[in-house]
């Protein structure tokens, strides 16, 4: 993935905010060039990060952060996408903070992603599985109901242990052969399986989408 691309997209999502707003700050590497850029225009913002290494990050670069209890909504979120479809239903969760990232996106009034050109696909969970953030408990009941829909899973792990998320749960990673059909019906079904407290599908959230190229252009996905 052009490096170019994500800093074009990122560098116009900076430019997306005005002094005085609250923003939901998402994770990854495209959401690091909004966060320097943002830094560099040296205004008046604080907003709430989706995880403890983007807190980390907007601390190195001196942007404010807030707590989700802090705010009653969020004037505009700015995150990446692992995937996403023209009508901007999306895959997150590559890095883990599926959950948070939920949470901020739901809290805002305008949701604007941010990626690079190849990651607009026809169907999502086929190139890219589907995060799943489960409770450690519930790991083996869930992993069977998501097979029984069809979709071949993995349990993500890093040196043969379970990765665990900000929240103290474990992610299972599930791709559906040919792509989900219905992302919006699935996502629905999934996050109604005890013991998941999240899926990596967004549907009807985003706003829109910017996208940037290797040259620096940058091209916008809208709703409808």
């Amino acid at each position: 993935m052009s490096d170019a691309g994500k800093r074009a997209a990122g560098r116009a999502a900076a430019e997306l905010v005005e002094p005085g707003m609250r923003l939901g700050f998402g994770t990854g590497s495209t959401v690091e060039h909004f966060l320097v850029a943002l830094a560099e225009r040296g205004i008046d913002v604080a907003g709430v990060p989706t995880s403890e290494a983007t807190a980390r990050r907007c601390a190195e670069l001196g942007l404010a952060t807030l707590r989700p209890d802090e705010v009653d909504g969020l004037d505009l979120a700015v995150d990446g996408a692992d995937e996403l479809t023209r009508d901007l239903a999306l895959t997150k969760g590559g890095g883990g903070a599926l959950l948070r990232e939920k949470v901020v996106a739901a809290m805002a009034a305008r949701f604007v992603v941010i990626a690079t050109p190849g990651k607009v696909v026809e169907r999502l969970g086929d190139t890219f599985p589907m995060p799943v953030e489960v409770v450690p408990f519930a790991a083996a009941p869930v992993r069977r109901a998501l097979e029984a829909e069809g979709f071949l899973v993995d349990g993500r792990n890093h040196g043969g242990r379970d990765v665990e998320t900000d929240n103290g749960n474990v992610l299972l990673d599930a791709r559906m052969p040919g792509g989900i059909e219905d992302p919006a019906a699935v996502e629905a079904r999934v996050e109604m399986l005890p013991g998941v407290v999240a899926s990596g599908l967004f549907t009807d959230l985003a706003h829109e989408a910017l996208l940037g190229d290797d040259d620096g252009t940058v091209t916008e996905l809208r709703v409808g």
